[in-house]
């Protein structure tokens, strides 16, 4: 006879294997029913768990919310492992102190958890059918690491006193088509979603992290929904990471992180953050960084990876090209935007109106060329803004004649738009002048001009207008001050022209006009942009 025999605290109704899992809750020690045989201790086998492994609900939500006393010099807690829990296990709206603690185990119908307070739960490598904690609260961690959980998750408006941590974890949608509901939700510290396998649905509407949130190595899949992630308003104090994720040769153990960590041991492979289906961050904050490096998205073209209005001090792009889909970044700032050429997608498939960042810092080749191809593929029609900040930021760090080819697309860009009349006066300002941005061509132009002009006029002796008062004749002067505008070299006025040499003079006279008036256009410009 067992000492729970002989416990007055043990109702009388108990199985064997309940028996001993109340004494082993009062003794504080693990309740292990493994086999030891991997095929029939896997929670997800086909294959029935008989009595000797079996405990009611019931039984565990009255070890839970109102069990007995530890044994002298004990704390009491929960922790079972290979064990079948059957009937639903409802603990709403009630207080758990003892520590929980199941590991492969496999609950016959779902885990009620809402409003309910408990200290740490948790549960790893355990299969369960749907898991409802709505405004669930705990003092510590909730872990559920390598869970499996077919008919998913609600944590709506819960609050987690520490970390949650849901890493390698499957979980497949709910009636709504949602994997994970978890609006509102507050975690002090870390969200760790890594290489979890989500089908359908993560909406963490308004959730705020107190550190970091990591979906490394992830696999979003909601291929027929709108979003495999919805999460407009989040906010993460420190990185939200939708990058790859180091996973071991061993794949792991069982003990956190759970097989993933910062610093992975040799031989260890990536595994990308792989997203089937949109992702919604409108108006998220994120205090460090947003880090989309090795990220893959596969997208319908009516689908978006929306980074609307989105703030943070860095936005890592470096991820591989999205097929189809947009990316839109309208509205959001960030400071610095680390990015690749072949990160994104190309005209059509990007909008980033109102979108400002502060330094460009490039990773990999991406010639000015590109950045530019970058610019038109954001703007189908022809707009003056992501031009303008991108010249900008290029002056800011110092690249002027960059800035300045940026400005001179800009206006290249703009001329495609004119009526005719403005369209050919734009060719005109760009041939001569590049629309005062490469003013050197100015000076080129008038120095040819006034070549060509004073090799004419050295064949040409006028006659004086005036018998009188008239400077000596010279050619170089005389096509000089008909080059010039406003300034007056003494020559101009004092001759008589004929026939073509009329012509001749009248079309100097305009071609100096012309560059005049792009060269001051430009320099104009340029004060106004400065």
């Amino acid at each position: 006879m067992t000492e729970a025999q002989h416990d007055e605290h043990a109702p009388d109704w108990l199985t064997g294997a309940e028996l001993g899992m109340w004494e082993a809750f009062r003794n504080g020690s693990t309740y292990d029913l493994r086999t030891r045989n991997p095929v029939m201790d896997n929670p997800l086998s086909a294959r029935t768990w008989g009595p000797e492994r079996t405990v009611r609900a019931r039984v565990v939500a009255l070890l839970l919310l109102s069990g007995p006393p530890a044994l002298a010099g004990r704390v009491s807690s929960l922790k079972l492992t290979g064990v079948q829990i059957t009937g639903a296990l409802d603990l709403a709206g009630g207080t758990v102190t003892p520590y929980v603690e199941l590991t492969g185990c496999r609950f016959e119908d779902e885990v009620l958890l809402p409003e309910c307070r408990v200290t740490t739960v948790r549960m790893v490598g355990c299969a369960m059918p749907r898991l409802e904690a709505a405004r669930l609260h705990t003092e510590g961690d909730l872990h559920l690491p390598r869970c499996q959980v077919a008919g998913g998750i609600r944590l709506t408006d819960a609050q987690i006193g520490t970390d949650l941590l849901i890493n390698m974890m499957v979980v497949h949608p709910d009636r709504k088509g949602r994997s994970i509901a978890a609006d509102g939700l507050y975690v002090a510290q870390d969200l760790q979603a890594e290489m979890i396998e989500s089908h359908g649905e993560v909406s963490l509407r308004s959730a705020r992290i107190g550190v970091s949130l990591s979906f490394n190595g992830s696999r979003l899949l909601n291929p027929d929904g709108r979003r495999a992630l919805n999460a407009p308003q989040l906010s993460v104090e420190r990185t939200l990471y939708l990058s790859a994720a180091g996973v071991a040769p061993d794949g792991g153990g069982t003990t956190p992180p759970y097989g993933t960590g910062p610093t992975p041991p040799y031989g260890t492979r990536l595994q990308p953050f792989e997203c089937v289906g949109g992702i919604r961050l409108d108006d998220g904050r994120f205090g460090d960084a947003l880090d989309l490096r090795s990220a893959k998205f596969r997208m319908h073209s009516d689908q978006e990876l929306s980074l609307r209005r989105i703030q943070t001090p860095e936005l890592r792009f470096l991820g591989d090209r999205p097929e189809q889909g947009r990316v839109v970044l309208s509205g959001a700032k960030v400071v610095n935007l680390v990015d690749m050429s072949t990160s994104w997608p190309g005209p059509g498939g990007l909008a980033m109106g109102g979108f400002s960042y502060e330094n460009l810092i490039p990773v990999g080749h991406f010639p000015l060329e590109q950045r530019l191809e970058w610019v038109t593929a954001a703007t189908p029609e022809y707009a003056p803004e992501p031009y303008e900040r991108l010249a900008s930021v290029l002056r800011n760090s110092g690249e002027d004649a960059d800035a300045r080819e940026v400005l001179l697309a800009k206006q290249r860009r703009r001329r495609e738009t004119l009526p005719l009349a403005a369209k050919v006066w734009g060719y005109l300002q760009d041939w001569t002048v590049a629309y005062g941005y490469r003013p050197g061509r100015a000076a080129l132009w008038m120095a040819v001009l006034w070549a060509a002009g004073t090799v004419a006029f050295s064949r040409y002796h006028p006659e004086p207008i005036s018998a009188d008062g008239h400077p000596q004749w010279n050619a170089a002067l005389y096509a000089l001050d008909l080059l010039i505008p406003v300034i007056n070299l003494g020559q101009d006025g004092y001759w008589k022209l004929y026939g073509g040499w009329q012509w001749a003079a009248a079309a100097l006279i305009v071609l100096g006009w012309i560059l005049a008036t792009t060269v001051a256009t430009g320099a104009t410009r340029l004060l106004r942009r400065s």
